[in-house]
């Protein structure tokens, strides 16, 4: 489980296929320092496993199921990536439940620049529009951001300068496309809804 606070931004230094998937080798020079070897660490937002680490870097596998779910099949040397460590417990979670599984990719369709904020746009498939809501949560790249507002293709949201200094989401050596992960809460109030709305349905029919 992650909050969606980016700790840090690493580049790939190297992308080994492998029989099935690959292999990535992360440049972190301070985030490698405290990471443990079999850790879990979020990779643009996706729980990967540090497999080995050493100075300034670590490796991880990429299996073909998260190539088909994520924008990783775009990475190359010199890609930037987001990168967080889990959340630890009885620490202060100061974004939101981020579980690391994505949802969807999207692009981004729309810069607007707002004095020192960035307003983007971004385009989201239908099945996952349903679970967001203005004002709510969700996570780019890794990255806890608010909905902003909805539109027609998918969801507007204001960058605040700590966000374009410290991630990737408007910066250049990233993968176009964008991983997309809608708030765990908002799925689970779908799913038991679901059979109500249902019931309710045939009752009016």
């Amino acid at each position: 489980m992650f909050t969606g606070l980016v700790e840090s931004v690493g580049v790939i230094e190297a992308v080994e296929p492998m029989p099935t998937g690959f292999r990535l080798r992360i440049a972190a020079r301070e985030f490698a320092e405290d990471l443990a070897t079999g850790a879990s660490v979020a990779v643009d937002g996706v729980c990967l496993t540090a497999l080995e680490v050493s100075a300034g870097e670590f490796t991880t596998e990429v299996s073909p199921e998260t190539v088909l779910c994520t924008n990783m099949e775009e990475y190359a040397v010199g890609t930037r990536v987001n990168l967080e460590r889990p959340l630890r417990a009885g620490a202060e979670l100061g974004g939101h439940f981020v579980q690391g599984h994505v949802d969807a990719v999207c692009r981004m369709t729309r810069i607007v620049h707002e004095d020192d904020f960035v307003r983007i746009s971004l385009s989201v498939p239908d099945e996952q529009r349903r679970f967001l809501v203005e004002k709510g949560s969700v996570a780019v790249n890794g990255v806890s951001l608010t909905v902003a507002s909805m539109t027609a293709e998918g969801i507007e949201v204001q960058l605040i300068p700590h966000t374009l200094e410290r991630t990737n989401l408007v910066a250049d050596g990233r993968a176009e496309l964008l991983n997309l992960e809608v708030d765990i809460l908002g799925k689970y109030v779908a799913q038991f809804a679901a059979p109500h709305l249902a019931t309710l349905t045939r009752q009016g029919s």
